[in-house]
């Protein structure tokens, strides 16, 4: 099947940027131990125009009808961007379940108007039951048709266009085309832009020999609309012969490393820090954060 690359002009839906317009830079997800200190900060520019920091929620999260996990969302979003990054999709696969699920996201969407969307290139659900993984697909013809289905149904639904996020891969596998090629011809087909997860990747180097500076030099700059960085953690058996992505810990230096290359090929893009387990405090989650922008001003130091 060959790919075809679609233009701005024929769909509304690709008029729209995926980059928030370079306006974001480093962020951090949202966490309700950190909510209080949050709030707390000093904020000089409620249109964030003037400030890097934004947050990420996991949008499944605020599926609900209302009460204080939603006021204090509406809480800091009068003061910060924020970026709506979904885990229970499923665009690979099973999209008959789809239409539910989209329709509270796009209630969401409409209420706080996030600056980016994004969603996993991944299946997690098959004959209606959903299983809570992200699972990559096999990197075939026939499940990247699904994949783009599955993007297609969500950006219509919704209305947005959005990124979708390369996987951690445990195991290697045979397949029709490497993953690069493969997320960049969904993109290409549907629309979306790429969300490049760094430490994804990096695990994936290491877990199936995927060349990481290979991979990244085959992803086109104008595709990418933001980066993840995190931690991850070694298999308790197997120790660093498989790493996880646990998301636990602080992020490793040789994802600092790959980050740095991968804005020197991209130019500025907007870095989010994760943390979903062993949530620090929130100075030590801002520290980090503080480094990434660190390497998106040498970026735009660079470029100037």
């Amino acid at each position: 099947m060959e790919p075809v690359r679609l233009k701005a002009d024929e769909s509304p839906l690709l008029s729209q940027s995926l980059t928030a317009e370079g306006r974001l830079g480093a962020g951090l997800g949202l966490k309700a131990e950190h909510l209080d200190a949050i709030l707390a900060l000093p904020v000089t520019d409620k249109t964030c125009a003037g400030s890097h920091l934004w947050f990420e929620v996991h949008t499944e999260n605020y599926f609900v009808a209302g009460g204080p996990r939603l006021n204090y969302l509406r809480a800091i979003r009068e003061n910060y961007d924020l970026s709506f990054h979904g885990v229970g999709g499923s665009l690979g696969y099973d999209h008959q379940s789809m239409p539910e699920h989209i329709k509270q996201v796009k209630v969401l969407i409409d209420e706080f108007q996030p600056a980016l969307v994004s969603e996993h290139a991944v299946w997690s659900r098959s004959g209606g039951a959903y299983f809570a993984d992200l699972m990559p697909l096999p990197r075939t013809h026939d499940a990247l048709q699904s994949l783009v289905e599955g993007i297609d149904r969500y950006q219509t639904g919704i209305e947005r266009r959005i990124l979708i996020e390369n996987p951690s891969n445990y195991l290697d596998f045979t397949s029709e085309m490497d993953e690069p090629q493969f997320l960049v011809d969904a993109a290409n087909r549907s629309g979306c832009g790429l969300l490049i997860d760094i430490n994804n990747l990096y695990i994936s180097s290491k877990n199936t020999g995927i060349d990481a500076v290979e991979y990244l030099s085959q992803i086109p700059a104008d595709l990418v609309g933001e980066i993840h960085i995190a931690g991850h953690d070694p298999d308790p058996e197997l120790g660093e012969a498989l790493l996880i992505d646990s998301h636990a810990s602080a992020v490793d230096l040789p994802v600092w490393a790959l980050l740095e290359h991968a804005l020197s090929l991209f130019g500025h893009k907007p870095v989010l820090v994760e943390r979903d387990a062993n949530i620090p405090a929130f100075a030590e989650l801002m520290s980090e954060c503080q480094i990434a922008q660190g390497y998106l001003k040498q970026i735009r130091s660079n470029a100037a």
